[in-house]
């Protein structure tokens, strides 16, 4: 693999494009960092392209996606932030390139190297306003000297996939919260109801809605919505 040449440029761009259309197309997320590790593995030429995203709780960061076929390389494994060189990309926020796995001291999986044949490594942290949530490795079967533009090719990537994971999982946040106060509203209103026909008191009201979720294997939701669709028709 040599550097990037003017002839490659014009992959880079393209790449650039395709990863820009996915990130703000409506694709499910785990798709969408599917087709963001391919693509760059297809463009840099790498043997694997991997996505960790970092768990701000436990520390520790995992493989969410990754183009590689390998049964060894898709074992579910983690890094605790610091560790190793993912770690260490993650909790210092500068990249890291590598001409050899097998000679660096810091590298962890040199069995899992041997095994895939991997050489050199580049590793780009994922920054979200200087906020790190995840890195993206890239492995050549041979030895390579990442070029400039490999590396900005990778950064930009980062960056835009970064900002998309934020904002999907804020939208997923704010869609949770939309929908239990949705569900509190629904509940409250049919506890209302069955307090007023069944002359029963808040405890009881709420009681018999849980009871009736448990024994029906229901959403409280879909038990408040039944109480309220029931005393709608009754009192048409």
């Amino acid at each position: 693999m040599s550097t990037m040449s003017k002839t490659s440029y014009k992959s880079y761009i393209d790449a650039l494009g395709k990863i820009s259309n996915a990130i703000t197309s409506d694709i499910y997320l785990e798709d969408m960092l599917k087709l963001i590790v391919t693509l760059t593995a297809n463009v840099m030429k790498a043997k694997i392209c991997a996505l960790w995203l970092l768990d701000h709780k436990t520390k520790e960061l995992r493989i969410r996606a990754t183009q590689a076929m390998s049964k060894e390389y898709l074992k579910e494994r983690s890094i605790k932030l610091g560790e190793g060189i993912v770690g260490m990309v993650a909790k210092d926020k500068k990249t890291i390139v590598i001409a050899d796995v097998l000679e660096n001291n810091q590298y962890k999986e040199k069995d899992l190297a041997k095994k895939e044949g991997l050489v050199s490594m580049i590793s780009v942290p994922m920054l979200v306003k200087k906020r790190v949530i995840g890195v993206i490795n890239c492995y050549t079967t041979s030895a390579y000297s990442f070029s400039k533009g490999d590396k900005d090719l990778l950064q930009t990537v980062a960056s835009q996939a970064a900002v998309a994971i934020e904002n999907t999982e804020l939208m997923v946040k704010t869609k949770v919260i939309q929908e239990e106060l949705e569900t509190r509203k629904k509940v409250e209103k049919a506890k209302g109801l069955l307090m007023k026909e069944r002359s029963l008191n808040e405890n009881e009201a709420y009681n018999l809605i849980r009871k009736s979720s448990m024994d029906k294997r229901l959403s409280m939701k879909d038990i408040a919505e039944a109480i309220i669709l029931a005393s709608e028709i009754k009192n048409t």
